[in-house]
């Protein structure tokens, strides 16, 4: 996409064709001869280190005509007739002129020389250089901002306070003639907003969204706290039955994140981008001063920044630098390279403003974030734009302790927040709506009333979340209609569950599912109440629910994000055939509080029977086999989860995580009552999990998780074990053990540690075959130690259920013992921007049947 400049050049040269051709008509007619205009374009370079040099202005010598050179020191110029000298200007090198060749394309490259004279005027300090970072002026300025960075920051302030309003609108963009001009859009032509196609965003956009927030933000040092107090917030909100609007918006907000020039990472779109100002910024940029401005005070240094490598997670772009003791970023300017090792990303742009206070300190006032995501460079798109405008500040005035209760970093929002009206906002807004945004709100509701939109929605929502609507009950998900196994055969399955149409206070789910080879029904229903008059798929939750069900399940696998009877998963490695009927009643109170804390209480009662080839057998006292036909289990159960900061996208059936830097604790315990509704065990299991993502700049990412559990009780049978989570689908799965078999590993005591690690193209990005590709590397460790003590393992324990066999009378469960169980796997992501692909290895207990040393496992992943 065209910048202005480029935009304008463009429009120069197609004018001056067309004069060319006139002026020929011309001459052929009056016999005056007119001299055509000279295309003439080139690099420009550093002439001692053959640098190239960016943002170089190039003009024409007795005219306004001029340009500049690129990222990649390329300049081209359309000079007129009768002019015969270019000019080349750099701050801190020596002006040169160039005579050029009329009436020919011709091609000059030019060598530039540090002017040292002109350096020292600039620069605080500095010598003739060339281009490097060793006594560079610009890299010496750069490290004064960097030095300077901790006095900059509010967190210099023992108490700061300011009044923020911010917005997010996001509008389909770059949309054809063709597009707006389809039937369904024949008679809502005000929807639509024409705007310059050199902008962002293209030439036609149709507004999608909008929000707005007006808030008080209060910050103390010490202790650490920042509070945002929500005086208004307003959305323009779509048919919750399609889309959860909180986590539309919560995405939104974590693709359009707050921009703080000052941190060492920028977050753009999930991905962290370094800081042109960060403490390593030098190692990874090449830093150039384009000017100095001289008619304020301080003066200002505007100076140029560029990736070393284009496709590394870096911006390109401006700063304006402070010539003062504070050396502020007085303005920045911030987008990315076109070759940016980024998913979706059309075009990025980024300002950030500042001005000085009356303590002499740079507080920022306004910042701009606009985004365009699209499939395809001519594609229609997204076009989001994020502004934030700060004013009111106020420093070092503490506030009543009131102020700063509660979390370390938390917004709250007002009772009345959401119930302002057009008159609220018209006075409140820092800065006036924008044409395309000015009737979003009522555009976008009258958008849901066209009917063809609402059957678009529709489908859409079935085939991404696997539900039709019909009023008061919505019919899925759909991809569980069929499947199959070795026990069941072909499985029939039909369901589906009441919507708030019904009630916003009772919901009720149910399915009904048929195995033509076991030739058995399972079914579930479930009846849940709402104590807080709330959708039961709506955050925070709180109610309380009873379901039965009766199905089947494999020991050993426990899925994220997908439903175990999923058609897709039908497909498995190996022997698949160790299954249990389960019968289930279960009783739960469920409640989510605001600062994402959450607890749940459960009662459960189940009868577990084997399937398959998999039995339950024990050694009577006469040393025979005993089969046992059915194990019944009675369980209280208490989990307690907080997950500070967390964001979702809340889908029909699952949350999509948003994943942040904030960890996520959560606390398990199960109790077996024996004797209470016929269970026949007691026992206590405690299990504990730490999930954390780590940023490492332009190293990529972990997610590292750590687990462990003990289950405290004799006697106990294997099914109520920690079966340890195993998978033998084709799919990558992150939370179990890719090579590992269903039922291979059973401990009472265990402890694990999964690392996921992600480099986003930090290797690839240097290698020039592969670059281009835009592919990422990722690498994992899982590994996990445990056992079983003597009362519950059935090799030295003969009360206990036998491990189960195979049809050769061969164990295929087993404890760990002194060696863990070690799993690592290499891969690339990012293959067409969606596909993952691992080869894993299993490092030990190779000796066990059926089992494999190395595998490919796919895993599809959509990522900016």
């Amino acid at each position: 996409m065209m910048n202005k400049g480029q935009a304008a050049r463009s429009k120069m040269k197609k004018l001056s064709a067309h004069i060319a051709s006139l002026l020929s008509i011309v001459w052929l007619t009056v016999g005056i001869t007119f001299a055509q205009t000279t295309t003439v374009k080139g690099i420009i370079s550093d002439a001692k280190t053959g640098e190239t040099l960016p943002y170089v202005n190039v003009q024409v010598v007795g005219t306004t005509i001029g340009s500049t050179s690129d990222a990649e020191g390329r300049y081209s110029l359309s000079i007129p007739a009768n002019k015969s000298v270019l000019k080349f200007t750099y701050i801190g090198y020596v002006s040169i002129e160039k005579n050029i060749t009329q009436g020919i394309e011709q091609s000059i490259n030019v060598k530039m020389t540090v002017d040292a004279l002109l350096l020292k005027e600039v620069t605080v300090r500095g010598k003739t250089s060339r281009y490097r970072n060793k006594d560079n002026p610009a890299v010496q300025l750069i490290r004064e901002v960097i030095a300077h960075k901790e006095q900059n920051q509010m967190a210099a302030y023992d108490f700061v306070e300011y009044e923020q309003y911010e917005k997010i609108a996001l509008s389909l963009s770059n949309l054809s003639e063709s597009f707006k001009e389809r039937r369904i859009f024949r008679n809502y032509q005000f929807l639509f907003v024409n705007q310059d196609s050199t902008e962002i965003g293209g030439k036609n956009l149709l507004p999608a969204y909008m929000q707005e927030k007006l808030s008080k933000v209060y910050f103390r040092k010490n202790p650490y706290t920042k509070k945002q107090w929500v005086e208004a917030d307003r959305k323009a909100e779509f048919d919750s039955k399609f889309i959860d609007n909180d986590g539309l918006n919560a995405y939104f907000r974590r693709l359009y994140e707050d921009i703080d020039i000052y941190k060492n990472d920028i977050s753009i779109a999930t991905n962290l981008l370094l800081s042109p100002i960060a403490n390593t910024a030098p190692t990874y940029y090449k830093f150039f001063i384009r000017d100095t401005v001289k008619t304020q005070t301080p003066w200002l240094v505007e100076l140029g920044f560029v990736p070393r490598n284009k496709t590394d997670m870096l911006f390109e772009g401006k700063l304006f630098v402070t010539l003062d003791s504070n050396y502020s970023v007085q303005n920045a300017y911030l987008t990315v390279n076109k070759d940016i090792n980024l998913n979706f990303m059309r075009d990025l742009e980024a300002k950030l403003e500042f001005e000085k206070g009356t303590d002499g300190r740079y507080h920022p006032t306004k910042t701009t974030l606009g985004m365009e995501f699209a499939l395809g460079e001519k594609a229609a798109g997204l076009y989001g734009q994020r502004v934030m405008n700060f004013k009111s500040f106020t420093v070092n005035q503490a506030r009543p302790d009131s102020i700063y209760k509660g979390p370390a970093q938390e917004n709250v929002t007002a009772l009345l927040a959401v119930n302002k009206g057009d008159a609220y906002w018209n006075n409140v807004r820092h800065i006036p709506l924008e044409r395309l945004e000015r009737n979003i709100y009522r555009n976008v509701d009258t958008l849901q009333t066209i009917p063809s939109f609402r059957r678009t929605m529709d489908i859409a929502t079935l085939f991404l979340a696997g539900y039709k609507s019909f009023g008061i009950v919505e019919v899925g998900p759909v991809n569980t209609f069929y499947s199959f196994n070795p026990v069941e055969g072909f499985r029939l399955r039909f369901g589906g569950r009441t919507t708030t149409e019904l009630s916003n206070r009772l919901f009720f789910e149910s399915y009904a599912a048929y195995g033509f080879k076991d030739e058995k029904w399972k079914y579930f229903f479930s009846g849940t109440y709402s104590l807080n008059n709330k959708s039961v798929y709506q955050f925070p939750f709180h109610y309380v629910r009873a379901s039965f069900q009766r199905d089947t399940k494999i020991p050993g696998q426990d899925l994220q994000f997908v439903q175990e009877d999923n058609f897709l998963l039908s497909f498995k490695r190996g022997d698949n055939n160790r299954w249990l009927y389960n019968d289930i009643f279960k009783v739960e109170y469920i409640r989510e509080l605001a600062n994402h804390f959450s607890y749940r209480v459960g009662f459960t009662q189940w009868n577990q029977s084997p399937a398959g080839i998999l039995r339950y057998q024990k050694i009577d006292n006469e040393g025979n086999v005993q089969e046992v036909p059915r194990l019944k289990n009675t369980e209280l159960s208490l989990e307690l989860r907080y997950a500070p900061n967390e964001q979702f996208y809340q889908g029909k059936l699952y949350r999509t995580p948003l994943i942040n830097r904030s960890p996520i604790f959560t606390l398990r315990y199960n109790v077996g009552v024996k004797g209470f509704l016929s269970g026949e065990n007691n026992y206590h299991n405690i299990t504990a999990n730490i999930a954390k993502r780590f940023y490492l700049s332009q190293y990529g990412y972990a997610d590292v998780t750590t687990e462990g559990g003990y289950i405290i009780g004799k006697n106990i049978p294997f099914p109520l074990l920690m079966i340890h989570r195993a998978n033998q689908t084709y799919a990558y799965q992150l939370n179990s053990y890719n090579l590992m078999n269903f039922l291979e590993f059973v401990s009472d005591h265990y402890a694990s540690v999964d690392v996921q690690y992600y480099f986003n193209g930090f290797i690839f990005n240097k290698i020039p075959l592969l670059k281009k590709l835009k592919l990422r590397e990722v690498v994992s460790l899982k590994a996990l130690v445990g056992g079983l003590r003597d009362e519950n393992n059935p090799d030295k324990q003969s009360s206990v259920f036998r491990f189960p066999v195979d049809g050769q009378d061969k164990s295929i469960s087993y404890s760990l013992g002194r060696t863990p169980y070690v799993e690592g796997s290499v891969g690339i992501a990012n293959i067409f921007k969606l596909l993952r692909l691992d080869l894993v290895k299993r490092f030990n207990y190779l000796d066990h049947p059926g089992v494999s040393e190395w595998g490919i496992r796919a895993r599809f992943r959509v990522d900016f």
